[in-house]
This record gives C-alpha cells, sequence and structure tokens, in this order.
C-alpha cells in the first residue's frame, strides 16, 4: 500500500504539495509519467479520444526533444502537460544545483506550471525551490504498470481498490508499462464510469 497510495505520513514530508483534490462530487484525475514515446504515448491519446477523456501528461524533456510530433499531438488533443525533468532523474540521488539545472532544461521544451518529481522524491530545498514557480502534483494512486512483477489484472485490481473521490491516478505512457497499460487502461477506465467517477484535469 505505501507504493500504491502513500500514507498520510509520507505526503506530510512534502508540504504545498498536491496528492488529491477532494470535491463534493465523484471525480478522479488521470495522469501519465514518462512520455512521449511513439511506441505508447499516441494509443493512449487514442484511447482517451475514444472515451472523451482529458488527462495530464509529465513529459520528460529529452522525450519532447525526440519526438516533438507526438508532443504537439497531446496538446492539439486538450491535454495539459507537466514537467518531469529533462532526463528522468530523482532529486535525492543528484544534487540541488544539478537537478534544478535539469528541471530548467526540460522547461525549455515543456511549457507548463505543473511539475512532478519522478519516483516522487526530492531534497527539502529542491522543492522549496520548485514550489515557488511550480504546482508540484503528487499521486493519490500509483497502477505499477511499469512493474515486470504486475499483471495487467493487478493493476486493474489497484485501480478498483485505492481509488477514492478526489484520486490523482497515475499511469505511464512508458515502454515499461506497454502490454500491462493497454490492456488495463481501457478495463480501469470502464470500471471508472460504472462507478460513476467524472474525469478531470489538472
Amino acid at each position: 500500500m505505501f507504493i500504491e497510495q502513500p500514507p498520510w505520513l509520507y505526503r506530510i514530508l512534502f508540504p504545498k504539495t498536491v496528492w488529491r483534490i477532494p470535491a463534493k462530487e465523484k471525480c478522479v484525475y488521470l495522469t501519465f509519467d514518462d512520455g512521449p514515446i511513439p511506441e505508447l504515448t499516441p494509443w493512449v491519446l487514442d484511447i482517451l479520444d475514444a472515451y472523451r477523456i482529458k488527462a495530464t501528461f509529465f513529459c520528460v524533456g529529452d522525450n519532447v526533444r525526440k519526438y516533438p510530433d507526438i508532443y504537439r499531438m497531446i496538446l492539439e488533443r486538450g491535454h495539459r502537460v507537466g514537467n518531469h525533468t529533462f532526463n528522468h532523474i530523482q532529486g535525492v540521488c543528484n544534487r540541488s544545483k544539478n537537478y534544478l539545472k535539469n528541471v530548467t532544461k526540460a522547461a525549455e521544451w515543456i511549457q507548463s506550471d505543473l511539475f512532478r518529481p519522478p519516483h516522487g522524491h526530492m531534497r527539502l530545498h529542491q522543492l522549496q525551490h520548485l514550489k515557488q514557480a511550480y504546482r508540484i502534483i503528487m499521486w493519490d494512486v500509483v497502477t505499477r504498470d511499469y512493474s515486470p512483477h504486475m499483471t495487467a489484472k493487478g493493476v486493474l485490481n489497484v485501480v478498483r481498490r485505492y481509488t477514492r473521490n478526489g484520486s490523482i491516478i497515475v499511469f505511464h505512457d512508458s515502454l515499461k508499462a506497454k502490454g500491462r497499460i493497454e490492456e488495463a487502461l481501457p478495463q480501469a477506465i470502464e470500471w471508472l464510469i460504472s462507478e460513476e467517477y467524472r474525469f478531470e484535469v489538472l
């Protein structure tokens, strides 16, 4: 559960970040990390179009540099984007100067006031600096679609077990998730619809 839905103690370690957005009506926020890539992102966009859902894509700057047409496709189809660093690096594994420089480099390719730290890890100094320019978006449910130890059914079960009103749900449009997400994403959307969740954008 610590991974799929971080406990409150973990959340308070990152003050003034967004983990969940409760509302009076049932709603969820679909997000996709690590893209864009040609092998998966266009397919995700087609699925979202089929269900008339808008989502938020936290993009890796280097992928945007390599695949600008796919990045443009995300924007043209009405989705939001966020900064996910240029090289998908972890704040705790890098000196703050280098980490912040990497975020700034990504911002040259990704125009957004949203930021999500890869793996959800940052140093406090990094957080203090970034929140001056960004709305820091964490998550309420991680599907773990990236894990080779998960099945598509397991991914769906994570969504069914942990989603609640206002959940920010993380999928991945990355090669690590390919296969699992292709089976689980449509099923997860169908389940959310059956539970009368509305889809909102961050």
